[in-house]
């Protein structure tokens, strides 16, 4: 009987270590053996299995070239599945890596991009817009004779158009509401406004969300 439970146990490790051991994912890949991976991950959609891929060639190969263009595809597919955060982590490995004087506005620019992108809503992320348009203004500031200047440009002009919305409307909340002080000091916002006084087209909400949105 002791016999027969010794055996037990012990092909129950055995199959255990077998189960670790199948497991243990992917290891000791050359740099293009990775990258062909993470494509593969890329086409049956399975980004968590790409970044787990990422953390494995990045270990084993710290600086190998063919990082420069994972990170930038990494960085696009999370973009491309709203997954900004995931986006702006490897656009900062990237600058962090292969960032150099040649290239550095291009990877500010895709960071300000993927908030921008981020930003689907008129009436929400308040703090977004506001972070945005300060790192507009500042890479700008930085790199104005840039190529991506126009496009970052007109992401500006709309970051101000929804701040302008959501003045308005909280302004409009404050008048409805009885409370004239507060309303007053957003009036005054909207006036000091480049849009003030001109014929602008508000954003409209689908009725479903409206219910629950509206101010």
């Amino acid at each position: 009987m002791k016999k027969n439970l010794f055996f037990l146990i012990l092909l129950g490790i055995l199959l255990s270590s077998c189960s670790t051991k199948n497991n243990e994912g992917l290891y000791n890949l050359t740099a293009s053996e990775w990258y062909r991976q993470i494509i593969k991950d890329l086409q049956d959609k399975d980004l968590e299995k790409a970044d787990e891929h990422y953390n494995g060639m990045a270990s084993e190969h710290i600086s190998d070239p063919l990082l420069e263009t994972t990170l930038i595809i990494l960085a696009q597919a999370h973009i491309d599945e709203e997954e900004y955060q995931l986006a702006e982590f490897y656009l900062d490995e990237y600058n962090k890596k292969f960032g150099s004087s040649r290239n550095v506005d291009y990877i500010r620019y895709l960071k300000i991009k993927a908030k921008f992108d981020a930003f689907g809503v008129p009436n929400r992320n308040q703090a977004l817009m506001l972070e945005s348009q300060k790192e507009i203004g500042s890479f700008l500031q930085d790199y104005p004779d840039t190529e991506y200047n126009p496009l970052v440009q007109t992401m500006l002009t709309k970051f101000n158009l929804a701040v302008f919305y959501l003045n308005d409307t909280i302004q409009d909340l404050y008048k409805r509401t009885g409370r004239m002080q507060s309303a007053e000091i957003y009036q005054q916002r909207l006036q000091e406004n480049e849009f003030y006084k001109q014929s602008i087209i508000k954003p409209e909400l689908p009725w479903y969300r409206s219910i629950f949105e509206k101010f």
